[in-house]
C-alpha cells in the first residue's frame, strides 16, 4: 500500500514544499539570513561559469594554440570582457535601463566577435 505523500502528486508535492519553506522564513523572521544566503548563492553560481570555462578552455587549448596570435588574443579577450560584465552583473545588479542596455550590448559585442573568429580559423 503507498503512503499519502506517494499519491500526491508531484507537482503538488513540490508546491507544499516551497510554501513550508516559504512559512517558516516569514513566521521565523529569517529573510536577512535568505538575504545572505542568496547573495553567496549568486557568487558560487559565477565560480561554477568560471570553473566550466576553464574546463573547456583546457580540454581546447591545443587548437587554440594553432590560431593566428591576434585572432587568439581577440578571442580570449571577448570571452574574459563578457566574464567580466555578467561578474559586475551579479555583483551590483542593473540599476537602470542604461546600464542593462550596456550589458545586453557588451554580451552581444563578444558573443559576435567569438563567433566571428570561431568561423575564420575554422574555414576550411
Amino acid at each position: 500500500m503507498r503512503g499519502l505523500w506517494d499519491r500526491i502528486p508531484p507537482l503538488a508535492r513540490g508546491l507544499a514544499l516551497i510554501a513550508l519553506v516559504a512559512g517558516v522564513v516569514v513566521f521565523l523572521s529569517l529573510q536577512p539570513v535568505l538575504a545572505a544566503v542568496g547573495g553567496l548563492v549568486r557568487i558560487a553560481f559565477f565560480l561554477a561559469i568560471a570553473f566550466f570555462l576553464f574546463l573547456v578552455w583546457r580540454e581546447k587549448r591545443g587548437d587554440l594554440e594553432a590560431w593566428e596570435d591576434r585572432n587568439r588574443r581577440l578571442f580570449y579577450a571577448a570571452i574574459l570582457l563578457a566574464v567580466i560584465a555578467v561578474g559586475l552583473y551579479i555583483g551590483w545588479g542593473l540599476p537602470g535601463n542604461r546600464d542593462a542596455f550596456a550589458l545586453v550590448a557588451t554580451l552581444a559585442a563578444c558573443v559576435f566577435a567569438i563567433v566571428r573568429v570561431w568561423r575564420l580559423e575554422h574555414r576550411y
